[in-house]
């Protein structure tokens, strides 16, 4: 019969438990989120000797007594005990400081693990661990392995499986004999009481005693509602008296910090020795250069514009095939179609958002493989450290940085990555700030102005000063929102530098598709809807005695350039009247002061769909029909035909500051915590975009004048 084993795997920050899992379950693994908040898990499943082995990647914690979301999370699924070990994997080349997170493990006095990882670095250093020593000292089993060179991972599997199977827990975690004299002590006084409420702990009378000792807040609040607490207050008052007397401190956080460096430098002590490193580390030396103070930032400059350059120039090639692609399937539908309303919902509605968002699919999947790529070689957290003075002038946090580069890619996974930021208002800020960063989605209008208006020579040129100015506004609002909405103390800047290494491919391929998964998944959902919604409001009211009426005046040309002309003619008032059009009537006076007509309003309102959908709209608004892109020349010359430069310019800044698409917006609401802050995001974004497009419009009159 075959056995089912449920394994949380914790262990510290890069301490490779992504990739030890991805070495075990083969890549098979699925990320989803805890319920109700946005920390990810990664699960894994695999099949060893009989047995189902459910693997469950725990976020990575330096600690269970911190607050950050990951430590809180981690904490209480490991109190909850729904799991029946824990394997908890260290970091063999800094053994000492992942041991005392081993150490406070090891108070759950649940059965457990410990898997050395990185066995082969640690080697290669002259890291000599002797693990039978360490499983005698700690008494549980303590494996070297490694993720990387699949060393000893079956020998890991079989510690799990005995483990498992063994009846008792042998855990040894134990303390200095004054603290030992005090957990007897309150563990005597509570087995001599008998009191029933304390089974409701699930705990040991030891394991009680000892967070009596620690002063934990659930013990405390449990126990003071109960009749037992009048009496144990009073042995416990006289415990922490003792303590405190014989380490001359009364913080017992400190006593208890001691206390547990002093276990693990015993550890430490009797199970390793250090010898000659066989390889010399290259780390210092590449950091050297990599994080110089003057040349740094210069060369992760250079980094990011190659990063942008491979994601615009590579993925232009799949995005002409995917939308030649969804063209003609569109196509393919209003021929094969009689129902002319479902073949326009098909094609224009469906297929159209569809495509829209998986046009910039491969944008998206060559920016990922680079940001990935400079995740596992572990230069990313070099470049947040290079980043965090400057980043703090501007009120940032230094791992800012990666959710506002994502965002230069697509909103919606730069959304999610702020989950590497533990302080909530500095994880709010960047939230806010994200959007002034533009997407991919934004660079089709880029293109389309800048076609109208500029030289083709000059075209990079503005292209590289708009999204420079998005972001420098971004810095902008950042100070502003840090000095208002967001004031109080600035988070100090903790983040662990880990070693120069060769990149995973397996583990950058999983980040690629689950990324990848993510973005269709969440992206395509509701932009689709939102395209179905244009559609609708495009289409309807039915206006058939106008279409009469344009159909006789077209029977009667027999030029085809002016049955043309008069099918757009038509398409114009047809839009013009519809429900988009009533309500881009409805708000042009609101974008009167920027020189907006009710055309470039609507084409806005529409672009909070999906910045893609701005083109379309324009391209249906100014007689040319849907079908048109950025690189439309008919579209360039009426724009610049019928648009002033000072109209265009105000344009631009308002669609380079404006709402995230709709996909963006749900994303944004679910990671920031509610539908208030989609509101907030929502005023904030439009009313800032209003007034820099309005100083814009104010500023290159006064140029042009």
């Amino acid at each position: 019969m075959n056995k089912r084993i449920k394994i949380a795997l914790v262990g510290q920050p890069n301490v490779g438990k992504s990739l030890l899992v991805n070495a075990l379950s083969h890549a098979n693994m699925k990320v989803g989120n805890f319920t109700g908040v946005t920390v990810e898990k990664a699960e894994a499943q695999m099949q060893y000797k009989g047995y189902t082995l459910q693997l469950i990647d725990l976020p990575g914690t330096y600690s269970l007594y911190g607050y950050s979301k990951e430590e809180v999370i981690t904490k209480e699924f490991l109190e909850a005990g729904e799991y029946d070990l824990i394997v908890n994997i260290v970091d063999s080349t800094n053994l000492e400081r992942n041991l005392q997170f081993s150490t406070q493990l090891l108070d759950m006095q649940r059965k457990m693990v410990i898997a050395l990882n990185m066995s082969d670095e640690a080697h290669k250093e002259g890291v000599d661990i002797n693990t039978k020593t360490l499983s005698e000292l700690l008494g549980i089993p303590c494996v070297l392995v490694s993720a990387h060179t699949k060393e000893n991972l079956n020998v890991l599997l079989d510690s799990i499986i005995e483990t498992y199977e063994s009846k008792k827990n042998g855990n040894k975690r134990i303390y200095g004999n004054i603290i030992e004299n005090e957990i007897l002590y309150l563990e005597n006084f509570l087995k001599s009481k008998n009191d029933i409420s304390l089974e409701a702990l699930n705990l040991s009378m030891r394991q009680i005693a000892i967070l009596l000792l620690k002063q934990d807040e659930k013990v405390y609040q449990f126990l003071h509602e109960k009749p037992i607490w009048m009496e144990l207050s009073q042995a416990l008052q006289r415990s922490l008296k003792t303590l405190y007397a014989a380490y001359d401190t009364n913080s017992n956080k400190e006593i208890f910090f001691n206390d547990l460096n002093a276990f693990v430098g015993g550890l430490i002590t009797e199970s390793v020795r250090y010898k000659t490193p066989k390889e010399r580390n290259y780390t210092s030396a590449i950091d050297k250069i990599l994080i110089n103070k003057y040349a740094g930032i210069p060369i992760f400059l250079f980094f990011m514009w190659l990063l942008f350059q491979l994601t615009f120039t590579l993925g232009a090639l799949p995005m002409d095939l995917i939308e030649a692609f969804f063209a003609w399937i569109g196509d393919g539908i209003k021929d094969n179609l009689q129902n002319s309303e479902l073949a326009s919902l098909l094609a224009d509605g469906i297929i159209g958002g569809v495509g829209a968002v998986i046009l910039f699919l491969p944008n998206i999947i060559i920016l990922f493989f680079g940001i990935a790529l400079l995740e596992t070689t572990g230069y990313m957290a070099r470049v947040a450290f290079l980043l965090d003075g400057f980043f703090h002038k501007f009120g940032l946090h230094g791992k800012s940085f990666i959710p506002l580069v994502t965002g230069f890619g697509c909103s919606v996974p730069a959304y999610m990555a702020t989950r590497t930021l533990k302080n909530e208002k500095d994880r709010l800020l960047t939230l806010f700030i994200i959007n002034f960063m533009s997407c991919g989605a934004r660079l089709p209008v880029y293109v389309l102005f800048i076609g109208a208006f500029f030289p083709a020579q000059q075209a990079g040129n503005w292209l590289f000063g708009i999204y420079v100015l998005g972001a420098f506004i971004g810095l902008i609002m950042a100070k502003i929102l840090r000095l208002t909405a967001f004031r109080g103390p600035d988070e100090p800047f903790v983040m662990e530098m880990p070693k120069y290494r060769m990149p995973n491919w397996n583990l950058v391929w999983f980040a690629i598709v689950s990324k990848a998964k993510m973005y269709l998944k969440k992206a395509g959902t509701f932009i689709l809807a939102a395209s179905i919604l244009i559609w609708f409001a495009s289409t309807y009211p039915k206006q058939e005695s106008l279409e009469k009426s344009y159909a006789q005046k077209i029977e009667a040309v027999a030029d085809e350039a002016a049955k043309e002309k008069l099918e757009f003619a038509l398409e114009e008032q047809l839009i013009e009247n519809s429900y988009l059009g009533m309500t881009g009537k409805l708000i042009e006076p609101i974008f009167m002061p920027l020189g907006f007509d009710w055309k470039m309003s609507v084409s806005l309102l529409s672009g909070l769909a999906a910045k893609e959908v701005v083109i379309s709209t324009m391209g249906v608004l100014y007689s040319l029909g849907g079908d048109v892109d950025e690189e439309s020349e008919n579209l360039m010359s009426i724009i610049k035909s019928v648009i002033p430069l000072q109209s265009a310019i105000a344009f631009i800044l308002f669609v380079m500051i404006y709402n995230p698409c709709l996909a963006a917006t749900v994303v944004f609401g679910k990671e920031a915590g509610g539908f208030k802050y989609i509101v907030y995001l929502f005023l904030f974004t439009c009313v800032s975009a209003y007034i820099i497009a309005w100083i814009g419009s104010l500023i290159a009159g006064a140029i042009l004048a």
